[in-house]
């Protein structure tokens, strides 16, 4: 077992796990049903990206962590979602979302690039990546949409 894999396979942990808690943030602040279930969703997937890297890092010996951190939560800009909408409309939910978005696809970038992992625990942080970068993409759609809207 890497130490190194370990602790890079945690840190996206707590990307997923703040990602989890946003996205359900998001989802009970938005105004517009379809946009509440569409965010529930991301928390699912967020919450079972978690889970799968747990898994691997069990696997390996390791200590998965279990939660997001107060760190993680500040640099998604999750922590400050509540503030940021609170009685604001969807596209401020949907610049909260993307802006998170934002930082978890840096995340990830950064363990492909940076760590040396096993072609199989590589394909699962690629495939995670990959539904990162297709939320990212359907928030800022999203996003586009509500300011076309004025």
């Amino acid at each position: 077992m890497s130490d190194q894999i370990v602790k890079t396979l945690n840190h996206l942990i707590e990307t997923s796990k703040n990602g989890e808690k946003g996205f359900l943030a998001a989802s009970e602040d938005a105004k517009n049903p379809e946009l509440k279930a569409l965010l529930s969703k991301r928390s699912q997937e967020c919450a079972s990206a978690a889970t799968e890297l747990q898994a691997v890092v069990s696997r390996l010996g390791g200590k998965p962590e279990d939660s997001g951190t107060v760190t993680g939560a500040m640099h998604r800009g999750w922590v400050n979602l509540k503030a940021a909408v609170a009685g604001r409309e969807d596209k401020a939910v949907l610049e909260e979302c993307e802006r998170g978005e934002d930082h978890a696809k840096a995340e990830y970038q950064k363990a492909l690039n940076e760590a040396a992992l096993p072609e199989d625990i590589r394909q699962l942080v690629q495939r995670q990546y990959d539904g990162v970068l297709r939320n990212h993409d359907q928030i800022k759609a999203l996003r586009d949409q509500e300011r076309a809207r004025g």
